[in-house]
């Protein structure tokens, strides 16, 4: 077996180096080709037959030591290249320690006590011993997908238990493909427990998306995929759609993620692995744009591809091509990460207006019936919060001409046009300039880290209008890649509203189609130490002044909105933001 993988002089020189490799030995029992084996009297080390091995001189690689001082310093972004640009063995040791070590940021479950994954174990199976029997997975497992990527029986039942107790520990995720395939991955470099909260640490991370939960969230991430490859692989999507005209397109992205999970070499898996636990599912994008490339190239290059072998089933064929990808990892991570205009904010722009059209389709398909009924008597806020608001808001009291209900009937106006998920949640007041004076600076302060905060105004002339914003004003500091603060942020989910005299609400232009509308249908919100911004192009939405006085609202093309108020410049008598209280 060992003369399959290696061969002997080969086998010779990785002997001599045997003294720097270590696995962890509670690992290697769960592999059906071991790490270690004897020859001789010596102790070689061989590999799964999907792990290479590459003589000659190898470069200085960045220790465990120097990246876990980095984590702990924050400097996210010496970490990021770091790990773009080390390309260890796939035996190295480092592993053992990197990839708990950077599933560890994303905990938000934070103190979990020693022993907690051996408790929720006896708490789900009555007792800590492995079961000889096979274990029934949970519902969001699909079970075509079970990748154990060499892992024993034994191993792949240590599989098993995990999603288990993690379904049983995170009831909220319905669907997750790939949480299996990556639980198999970590086996291989960490012990059970250790694996638990690695996947803990990716599934409840608030600020990266690493492990998709939901079928909606599946859906969307693979029609983002598909959006994203439209602009950056034109060439390779026309020729896939002119020789295969019948297939749709959508049928080759719904497996997207297999491409890379269950189609490309262990060893190119691993080394993706290294980028994706630290930036998240951002890394796989990438790596399927270039993958696509590298086929099309392929195509044209290689008989094997030719379009009468690959016409009838593109999607198979893809997956094929990557189990004999011609490039080497790095090689492939350095195309992935040389794609330019692929940023955070860019992906996050598709993301949401992707899963805003779904939701928006959902809603029509539902019939109207049950859509009024939802909305007008499920999920609002509870009898006390009602109670809260109508004593403490200034913005949702209004004495001309209406009666003693108005605060409710428009307070359940408002919470009509929120996003589902939000109303999920209680309303709590962050800031008002009746109690909390007026300054920007304390608004920020009692303002920026909440997400999303609801802004309404109340002008001198007792016009109500505001905007729901999708994102944290903090992000008014964050910057990109080239250390440049963005001058807009936020998402397709902020929506302006006028609550009176007129009642309407102004969504994003992006829901309404497909097409491009242009950079200046996506300026959201705006902010610095001067003034606060909310839509932009061709005018501002709503603008106000660093001392929360004046202000002024003109139609702009983010949300196509018409004035908020008729004359357009406004004095302010009271500003209210609204949180939710538990997101």
């Amino acid at each position: 077996m060992v003369g399959k993988v290696l061969g002997i002089r080969e086998l010779e020189q990785f002997s001599s180096r045997r003294s720097s490799i270590y696995v962890d030995p509670e690992c290697e029992k769960f592999f059906e080709l071991p790490l270690f084996i004897a020859a001789s009297s010596n102790d070689i080390t061989t590999k799964c037959q999907c792990w290479q091995f590459s003589p000659g001189k190898e470069p200085a690689l960045r220790s465990f030591t120097e990246i876990q001082q980095l984590l702990q310093q924050n400097k996210k972004r010496d970490v990021k290249n770091i790990l773009r640009e080390n390309s260890w063995p796939i035996n190295s040791p480092i592993r053992s320690q990197l990839w708990p070590a950077l599933c560890a940021q994303h905990l938000t479950k934070q103190n979990i006590v020693d022993g907690f994954y051996w408790e929720m174990v006896h708490q789900v199976f009555g007792t800590t011993e492995l079961s000889e029997k096979p274990i029934m997975l949970p519902a969001f497992v699909d079970a075509t997908h079970c990748l154990p990527y060499h892992l024993t029986s034994t191993g792949r039942a240590v599989a098993d238990r995990i999603v288990n107790v993690l379904g049983y520990d995170c009831p909220d995720i319905t669907y997750s493909p790939v949480l299996y395939p990556i639980t198999s991955l970590l086996l291989h470099f960490m012990s059970e427990e250790e694996a638990y909260l690695c996947l803990a640490g990716l599934v409840g991370s608030k600020e990266k998306t690493f492990i998709n939960q939901t079928k909606l969230q599946h859906e969307v991430t693979w029609k983002t995929v598909m959006q994203i490859a439209k602009k950056h692989t034109k060439s390779a999507i026309a020729y896939f759609q002119r020789i295969c005209p019948g297939q749709k397109l959508e049928r080759v992205f719904m497996d997207w993620c297999w491409w890379i999970l269950a189609g490309l070499p262990f060893q190119h898996l691993v080394r993706i692995m290294d980028c994706f636990f630290h930036e998240g599912i951002k890394v796989l994008y990438r790596v399927a744009l270039v993958i696509l490339n590298l086929f099309h190239k392929e195509c044209q290059s290689n008989n094997e591809w030719s379009p009468d072998n690959i016409k009838n089933d593109i999607g198979n064929a893809l997956i094929k091509f990557c189990k004999k990808i011609p490039v080497s990892p790095a090689k492939l991570l350095h195309a992935a990460f040389s794609i330019r205009g692929l940023s955070t904010q860019y992906i996050s722009r598709i993301f949401i207006k992707t899963e805003m059209l779904l939701k928006s389709r959902s809603a029509l398909n539902s019939g109207s019936k049950q859509l009024i009924k939802s909305r007008s008597s499920d999920n609002l806020p509870t009898s006390q919060s009602q109670v809260n608001i109508q004593m403490m808001s200034h913005t949702l009291t209004i004495r001309e001409k209406l009666h003693s209900e108005s605060c409710r009937n428009l307070l359940f106006t408002l919470w009509s046009w929120l996003p589902v998920r939000i109303t999920m949640y209680q309303p709590v007041l962050l800031y008002t300039t009746e109690e909390h004076g007026c300054s920007l600076t304390t608004f920020y302060v009692r303002v920026e880290q909440h997400e999303p905060t609801l802004l309404m105004i109340k002008t001198c002339n007792n016009e109500v209008f505001g905007a729901y914003c999708s994102s944290r004003w903090f992000e008014r500091n964050v910057k990109d890649d080239k250390g440049q603060r963005q001058a807009y942020f936020g998402t397709g989910e902020t929506f302006l509203f006028s609550l009176y005299p007129e009642r309407a609400k102004y969504p994003w232009v992006g829901i309404e189609g497909d097409r491009d509308l242009g950079h200046s249908s996506e300026l959201f919100m705006a902010a610095d130490s001067k003034m606060i911004t909310i839509g932009g192009g061709e005018g501002q939405a709503i603008w106000m002044d660093e001392n929360i006085r004046f202000g002024k609202t003109d139609g702009c093309k983010t949300f196509n909105n018409p004035p908020l108020c008729p004359s357009g410049d406004f004095e302010i008598r009271v500003l209210e933001v609204y949180g939710f209280v538990g997101v």
